[in-house]
Formats: C-alpha cells, sequence, structure tokens
C-alpha cells in the first residue's frame, strides 16, 4: 500500500503562484511514476504532469507548459507541483497519485482545493 498525502492548496489571485506537495508513504519502493490530476467542478479529472519516480523524467499537460512544473525530492518522498501564472480556468481539487506496476495510476491522495480569483 502507497499512502499520498496533498497540501498546498488554497486561495490565491490571478497570476499568483502556488506550490502543491505530494507527501508518499507506505511501499514506496514501489513507485514507478507520480502524478498531478485535477477535476474542476463539472468536468472530467484530467492530466496534470507525471513524473518518473526513479529517472526524473517528466511531462507536462501541452497546455499547462510553461505555467506548471513538477519536480521529486525522493529523499523525503514528497513530488512537487509549482503553478505559476495562475488563471481563474485552474480552479479545481488537485490529486496526487501514484502508479506502482505500469501506466495506470493505483493509489491517490484526497485532493487539494486551488482556488484562483480574478
Amino acid at each position: 500500500q502507497v499512502q499520498l498525502v496533498e497540501s498546498g492548496g488554497g486561495l490565491v489571485q490571478a497570476g499568483g503562484s502556488l506550490r502543491l506537495s505530494c507527501a508518499a508513504s507506505g511501499r514506496t519502493f514501489s513507485i514507478y511514476t507520480m502524478g498531478w490530476f485535477r477535476q474542476a467542478p463539472g468536468k472530467e479529472r484530467e492530466f496534470v504532469s507525471g513524473i518518473n519516480w526513479r529517472f526524473g523524467s517528466t511531462n507536462v499537460a501541452d497546455y499547462l507548459k510553461g505555467r506548471f512544473a513538477i519536480s521529486a525530492d525522493n529523499a523525503k518522498n514528497t513530488v512537487y507541483l509549482q503553478m505559476n501564472s495562475l488563471k481563474p480556468e485552474d480552479t479545481a481539487v488537485y490529486y496526487c497519485a501514484a502508479a506502482t506496476g505500469g501506466t495506470e495510476y493505483d493509489y491517490w491522495g484526497q485532493g487539494t482545493q486551488v482556488t484562483v480569483s480574478s
């Protein structure tokens, strides 16, 4: 089992920045990929960014490139999502996820609310 706990969400004005954190515990040695997803009210959950836990390679959704960046501190079992130039449309619950067996994410955090005011 892997447990994930997100933090760092909150209310920010448009143009501002936030950094989300996701602390992993449990069988962290089994993690292959960590990712961030988000779900806005009335919309489906969408992929934001992911990082290979072992090699550090990253990817960011095309529509967020240049504003969002993912990073990890393996020693702390923590992954971060730096969000800059935030827009009201970035308002959503942001979820951290871990994939242990392949490409599917099989562990999820509780989510953290990000609200961007105009």
